[in-house]
């Protein structure tokens, strides 16, 4: 996410204008350390999750499912409804990963709103869900939550990083390691220029 903003003026602004953004990731909460001083608590997706719905969960709140596959979404549901007796699970789309036409997207819209819940947990991926939160958090009458892989990894389907490689800040490699082909460049490229950034602004502010 840090590399879109830099790069995505219109992108960064999305990130700027919303209600609450966190450190998900370990190096963004290090690098807060490094160059201010400040303690960053990072803030999983993967713990985020457990933890709001353990909180809809105890005032009996309506939650949307929105993003991930049709496989997660149906595990995800049942571990919700047997873990989380408490939510209503008011309804879950597994939208296509293509660009959505017009016509779907204002369907989807209308669908959540219809099922009228207080919560839409959003799985899209970064930036994508990002994108989607802002360009329409002022259609759907609820709170939007971006939370990435999390879907998968609390419905089973994906494992998450042994808890040494989240201390080291690995959990990166982890997942590279489950999926190469997809994630090989965007890594390189985006650690590389985080990196290279973190550097620049350091020197900047004086070592």
């Amino acid at each position: 996410m840090v590399i879109e903003a830099h790069e995505n003026a219109k992108f960064r602004t999305q990130v700027n204008d919303a209600t609450l953004v966190v450190a998900d990731g370990s190096p963004v909460a290090k690098a807060c350390k490094w160059l201010y001083g400040t303690t960053q608590e990072r803030i999983a997706g993967m713990n985020f999750m457990p933890a709001i719905l353990q909180k809809a969960n105890e005032h009996h709140l309506a939650v949307f499912l929105y993003g991930s596959s049709e496989e997660t979404l149906s595990k995800l549901s049942i571990l919700i409804a047997d873990k989380y007796p408490g939510v209503k699970l008011a309804g879950a789309i597994s939208p296509p990963f293509r660009p959505l036409s017009n016509d779907e997207h204002d369907s989807f819209v209308y669908q959540i709103n219809e099922a009228k819940p207080n919560l839409v947990l959003v799985a899209l991926g970064c930036p994508k869900q990002e994108k989607w939160m802002a360009d329409n958090f002022k259609k759907i009458n609820a709170t939007l939550l971006g939370l990435g892989g999390a879907f998968a990894v609390m419905a089973g389907v994906q494992k998450r990083a042994p808890v040494w490689m989240q201390k080291y800040s690995l959990e990166w490699l982890f997942r590279l390691i489950q999926e190469p082909k997809r994630l090989w460049k965007r890594y390189l490229i985006t650690n590389t220029l985080f990196i290279w950034l973190l550097i620049k602004q350091k020197l900047r502010r004086g070592l």
